[in-house]
């Protein structure tokens, strides 16, 4: 943003992704390799709660110093993410006392809003609509399905921004046009041949993401021609080790946590990208990054970006979550029968979910 003439300033209420250190999902110790702080201004505000972490609920971030830098900021747009934690709440309520142009990004399916049950729900529902979506400005939506959740809450169309989900686009694709012609010799050294079909799977091995699934679909498959890497770490490993040796499944590869400098390997070499998670997949951002290698696509309907990524039958389809028959069924018609028509492929879909688009979006605002 700051590169094309939108000065921006990035406040942060905790430092545990910038140091990297133990990820509870992954399972591993994390530090990220490549640069998450270079340019562009940014702030670090102390943590004031008595269970300070990003993963300790509401109160694990009271950032004190936040909301007094909020009344001596010169009136300014910011951009606050969710609602889930107190600092962000109270931004997003008193923001607009100071006169700042107050916009909440928040990913919230609506799709997922169905599942949800009981008293807590019902105390979100009348928070959100009657004390926290007054004070806000614009409400910037991530996809088709977040746009949805806003409108059950009667948000005017006036403000409403897409603002959508995005990775760098621009570094995948210079990778993309590197590792195209080594793709043979990648295979090589991972030990699958040059002619074997590849299904990337990426995330962490949690219930969420529901690995197993791919794993029953992938030995129903029962290809010989087909491999399934899948690119991540968590606390169901042992469970997939032990399908993997109680089915005898030979060409299944568990990789451990790979960083971003090396993912693109494995994206480079695919044949067709998997996501089947449930409930909290909000968007699901492995997938933006698989799009930029073009690679076809297979996506649970409650992965969030389903709506908005899948051509149906043109770059991918889209499967009823949980349901591994029709999950081998749609393997099945992209790997062996090719029966994607392709007329509209997955890079040039992910080339309006970039980083250009937001920006062009937020500009109005200013």
């Amino acid at each position: 943003m700051n590169e094309k003439g939108v000065k921006t300033e990035a406040w942060y209420c905790s430092d545990d992704s910038i140091k990297g250190g133990f990820d509870k999902e992954f399972g591993v110790n994390i530090t990220w390799d490549i640069p998450l702080l270079k340019g562009y201004h940014y702030r670090f505000f102390k943590n004031s709660s008595w269970k300070p972490s990003i993963f300790n609920g509401f109160f694990g971030l009271i950032n004190l110093g936040v909301l007094i830098q909020l009344f001596r900021e010169p009136k300014a747009v910011i951009v606050v993410h969710g609602w889930n934690y107190f600092t962000h709440f109270m931004v997003l309520m008193l923001g607009k006392l100071r006169g700042h142009t107050i916009c909440l990004r928040n990913d919230m399916p609506l799709s997922h809003e169905f599942y949800k049950q009981g008293w807590k729900q019902k105390i979100k529902k009348i928070g959100l609509k009657y004390f926290l979506f007054p004070r806000v400005n614009k409400f910037f939506y991530i996809g088709y399905q977040n746009k949805l959740f806003y409108k059950s809450y009667n948000i005017d169309d006036t403000r409403l921004v897409s603002c959508p989900y995005a990775v760098d686009n621009e570094r995948f694709g210079e990778q993309y046009k590197l590792l195209s012609p080594k793709i043979s010799e990648i295979k090589h050294t991972m030990g699958i041949p040059a002619g074997d079909k590849i299904i990337i799977f990426s995330g962490k091995y949690i219930e969420k993401k529901r690995p197993l699934d791919l794993l029953q679909a992938f030995k129903n498959l029962n290809s010989p021609n087909c491999w399934l890497i899948m690119v991540g770490e968590g606390e169901l490993r042992a469970t997939m080790e032990a399908y993997i040796m109680q089915h005898s499944l030979k060409q299944v590869i568990l990789t451990g946590f790979v960083n971003q400098s090396k993912i693109a390997e494995y994206y480079a070499i695919g044949n067709v990208f998997v996501m089947c998670s449930s409930l909290g997949e909000n968007w699901g951002l492995s997938v933006n990054e698989a799009m930029n290698f073009d690679l076809p696509l297979l996506l649970s309907d409650l992965t969030g970006c389903s709506n908005d990524l899948v051509k149906e039958g043109n770059n991918g389809y889209v499967f009823k979550t949980g349901d591994v028959d029709a999950l081998t069924i749609k393997l099945n018609e992209i790997l062996l029968k090719n029966q994607l028509s392709w007329s509209t492929s997955s890079k040039s879909i992910i080339d309006d979910y970039d980083f250009n688009t937001i920006i062009k979006n937020l500009r109005p605002l200013l």
